[in-house]
């Protein structure tokens, strides 16, 4: 039987050889760099003056603690993958659902509209101003009075004039006071996905006639 002697062979080759067997992660090379301190420390400390037990105990505890994080770092990053392809999953579902996002756009079809705002508390006079492209005036909506929080409603495409509106685009403009004192109010848009996109920035939809927009930014789907 013939023997390989190793001492002639490429330590490099037999490295790579083995592979994992020498691999390392941070927080053991951490753990070796410290246990090498430490031992080295112990070997040459002065004999009349020892460690003091309570330092070494203070330097393990350190140790523990770098160690902790960094385990926890790993955990927290598994955890946000995990969660970012769960969003991607959800978001992927909502292509040709309806969705509120923040905007001032109506979309027209067949005489059927609907808009919303927020309003920051109960308002007692509200008028809404619908526009066309060019920015004219068609329709001027005044309900009656609303409580604060999220509020929709409908424009049956009818103009001040009496005539019909022509199916597309408009936008809309919302004005809103409590005893005389003027409100700030948040447009909101109702639109239709109709394609998701994932990236670096995060999940972003696509909404018929409206543009892009953030997941995040969504109040309501339905």
């Amino acid at each position: 039987m013939s023997t390989i002697n190793t001492q002639t062979v490429d330590p490099t080759l037999l490295n790579t050889m083995n592979g994992n067997k020498g691999a390392k992660n941070s927080v053991q090379e951490a753990q070796d760099r410290f246990m090498t301190l430490l031992v080295t420390q112990m070997k040459n400390q002065d004999p009349l003056n020892p460690l003091d037990n309570a330092q070494v105990t203070s330097q393990l505890a350190q140790l523990s603690t770098v160690t902790g994080i960094d385990k926890l770092n790993e955990t927290m990053n598994s955890m946000s993958a995990s969660f970012q392809s769960s969003q991607n999953l959800q978001s992927a579902s909502m292509i040709g659902h309806g969705v509120v996002i923040p905007g001032s756009s109506v979309e027209l079809k067949d005489g059927k509209s609907i808009l919303g705002f927020d309003l920051p508390s109960s308002a007692d006079k509200i008028q809404v101003l619908i526009k066309d492209a060019s920015g004219t005036v068609v329709k001027t909506l005044t309900p009656s009075a609303m409580t604060g929080g999220f509020n929709s409603m409908t424009w049956d495409g009818k103009t001040d004039a009496g005539t019909n509106a022509a199916n597309g685009n408009y936008t809309f403009e919302v004005s809103a006071t409590a005893a005389d004192q003027k409100l700030k109010v948040t447009p909101y848009a109702f639109g239709l996905v109709s394609s998701v996109a994932f990236g670096s920035q995060g999940t972003t939809l696509s909404i018929l006639n409206m543009g892009d927009v953030a997941m995040a930014d969504v109040k309501q789907v339905f």
